[in-house]
């Protein structure tokens, strides 16, 4: 017997609400009141926000919803049997039994491994018809204890064609296909959909091995099946792990769901795919052949492609200087703002150790001076990083070492943050360029490696040193002096402006441009030049004021939101507090012309106010929790109340009077953003 499940754990024919909200919350309530979450709240979010990103309805009448959540303590079932139905999104109708899968953050591979296999019992008919005559939650329980305790087993491939009935001709050698199925949990679906079109290539006399990348362990195909496959598929929510080793093959891409709910389909379209020499193929990466984009990417405007792959910088950029700046700011915390005048820092960590203070004998001192060193260092990243990822974004790998080079001759040029754009994009345009030359074989192995790095750096860091470095770090100079030396009114107008694009899109790259601005800035902030701490300062505030201001707005008028908003709400005010400015996303995907107006009025006060009062932030990230970083921290706090207000009072107001169009809060598409904070 597990302990996944038991009696308290399932109700039969019980009307648990009209919509998935109002079932998986009150679901979560049992778990909770069951002792194996710490409270009904976290549990709940965590699984609406997984719903929200895919529907949990499979085709049977069956949902699964499920989540990973800090708030459990222990992996649990819950199941209902429901009267009325309840739609999941399935294609073919709502669903009378839902099982509800709540797993630690941390689970364990043995818990995990049960729990697939319980979403993969749900698609065979036997099981689900004796979960529907089932008399009590006791046979309930005994019969997916049943089917728990079967014996494990990897995900069969599908009966070749000569193991059928009625054997093929021997000249028509059966198809061969291989797929890879992932969700963003890694719990249900991933497996679900595995065993699905495992099923259907084998009513379809295919040959068919799968490669689950889940929670647990995974188990990589052999290469030597990928290499007689004819076609992959790749059913998935995120991002295939190892996708190089599929390189050239047809493909057929697809959310993980639908291999659940078209698995005959796809595998009909892999065949077709197999044989279509126009097919879209997984590209090659580092290979001497030409990356071939697939159906997605091949639809992509330039801007968008750019847009990504800055975006990817970026986002790879952040925790150099999210970690580095933090650490600045302690080192200022513990030994002063002297510590960045004159090289200080290094002379009290040449001349001192930790066991032998001559300087006075100040502990503190010492300790700050560590901090800020290391802080420094890892800033120092900044720009290298952001090349080199760039270059990732365009190159995949053998672009990063071209990207990091490129970005280091930037910093030695002083071209700073415009510099490490132009040498990334550069590096990557390079790499991928010299990756599509045609080389004998017995040189292939060296171009990722040798080649490619080699060249791509020399091409690259040439342009920036010979070229392009000079005018670029002028640039880059004169723009990062007149910005900084704005005071008075064309202060505040810069804080509007930054105000502004902090709240328009919500972590998106409106938003990270004017996130990079300031922190591109913040190593040249001093006790003599508080400009740069100052345009942090606006940056941080505004971009916590969206989900304050949707927190406050729920508390406000709680009828003008749906139970998820209220419920999202309740976490907005810890995801702003922190600055985190994507909390605000649920709500502006509900409704975005009445969220996004009001949150960038709010946003535009609050950079004006923090501006005009000379606030500081010596930290890149932390909202209120690096108060000790902020300068004139009343005022701080002071500009994120005031925004806050506007915003909610704004949003409050436009959905009273200005009238739109209902929309379902469930099933209101998420906006998805690339990267956080």
């Amino acid at each position: 017997m597990t302990t996944l499940i038991n009696t308290d754990l399932v109700v039969l024919d019980a009307n648990l609400g009209a919509d998935t909200s109002a079932v998986i919350r009150n679901l979560a309530g049992m778990v909770a009141g069951a002792g194996r979450a710490t409270g009904v709240d976290g549990l709940y979010a965590d699984a609406l926000a997984r719903e929200q990103k895919t529907a949990t309805g499979v085709p049977g009448g069956i949902a699964i919803p499920h989540c990973r959540s800090e708030s459990v303590l222990e992996a649990t079932l819950a199941m209902a049997r429901l009267a009325p139905a309840v739609d999941f999104g399935a294609k073919d109708g709502p669903a009378d039994i839902v099982f509800f899968i709540a797993a630690p953050a941390g689970a364990d591979n043995e818990h995990l491994k049960l729990l697939s296999k319980l979403a993969r019992s749900l698609i065979k008919k036997d099981f689900t018809a004796a979960l529907r005559a089932a008399a009590t939650p006791a046979e309930i329980v005994a019969l997916v204890d049943g089917a728990l305790a079967e014996k494990p087993a990897d995900v069969p491939a599908a009966a070749p064609a000569a193991a059928a009935a009625t054997p093929a001709p021997a000249a028509a050698a059966p198809k061969r296909l291989v797929a890879v199925t992932a969700c963003p949990t890694g719990i249900a679906h991933t497996y679900m959909a595995a065993d699905s079109l495992v099923e259907a290539a084998r009513e379809a006399g295919i040959e068919l091995q799968v490669e689950t990348q889940g929670s647990g362990a995974v188990t990589p195909l052999d290469p030597a099946v990928i290499a007689a496959a004819d076609a992959v598929i790749f059913a998935v929510d995120v991002d295939v792990r190892g996708k190089e080793r599929f390189a050239g093959k047809p493909v057929i891409n697809a959310p993980v769901k639908r291999g659940i709910d078209e698995p005959a389909k796809m595998i009909q379209e892999a065949l077709a795919a197999a044989t279509d020499p126009h097919a879209h193929r997984v590209p090659h990466f580092g290979a001497e052949e030409a990356a071939e984009h697939n159906a997605e990417v091949a639809g992509e405007h330039l801007g968008t492609k750019v847009k990504k792959v800055l975006l990817t910088g970026v986002s790879y950029m952040i925790p150099f200087v999210a970690g580095g700046g933090l650490l600045i700011a302690l080192g200022f915390l513990l030994g002063g703002y002297g510590l960045g005048l004159n090289g200080q820092a290094d002379h009290i960590l040449a001349n001192n150790t930790l066991l032998n203070l001559p300087d006075g004998g100040n502990l503190l001192l010492y300790l700050g001076a560590v901090a800020f060193k290391i802080g420094g260092l890892s800033m120092g990243f900044l720009v290298p990083a952001l090349a080199g990822y760039i270059a990732f974004g365009i190159a995949d790998r053998p672009g990063i070492a071209p990207g990091f080079t490129a970005g280091a001759v930037a910093v030695f040029m002083g071209a700073g943050f415009l510099g490490g754009l132009v040498g990334g994009l550069l590096a990557g345009l390079a790499a991928y360029w010299i990756g599509t030359w045609q080389v004998p074989r017995w040189l292939r192995g060296l171009m990722p490696v040798v080649i490619i790095p080699l060249l791509g750096s020399i091409i690259a860091s040439g342009a920036m040193l010979l070229f392009l470095g000079g005018p670029i770090a002028a640039l880059s100079n004169g723009l990062n002096h007149w910005l900084t030396g704005m005071s008075g009114a064309s202060a505040v107008v810069l804080g509007i402006i930054l105000g502004l694009m902090m709240c328009f899109d919500l972590g998106g790259p409106v938003n990270k441009v004017a996130y990079a601005f300031a922190v591109a800035g913040l190593g040249a902030g001093s006790a003599l030049n508080h400009a740069p701490w100052e345009i942090m300062a606006a940056v941080m505030a505004a971009g916590m004021v969206p989900p304050l201001a949707m927190a406050l707005a729920t508390v406000l008028d709680k009828k003008r939101f749906s139970l998820a908003e209220r419920e999202n709400g309740k976490a907005a005010w810890l995801l702003g507090a922190s600055f985190i400015s994507e909390g605000a996303i649920p709500f502006a995907a509900a409704d975005p012309f009445r969220v996004i107006p009001a949150t960038m009025l709010g946003g535009a006060v609050t950079g004006a106010l923090s501006m005009a009062f000379h606030v500081t932030s010596q930290a890149p990230h932390g909202g209120i929790f690096v108060f000790f970083a902020i300068g004139n921290v009343g005022m701080f706090f002071g500009s994120i109340l005031v925004g806050t207000v506007v915003a909610a009072l704004a949003v409050v107001a436009l959905k009273r009077w200005a009238v739109r169009k209902p929309v379902d809060s469930v099933a209101a598409p998420e906006l998805v953003r690339q990267g956080s904070y």
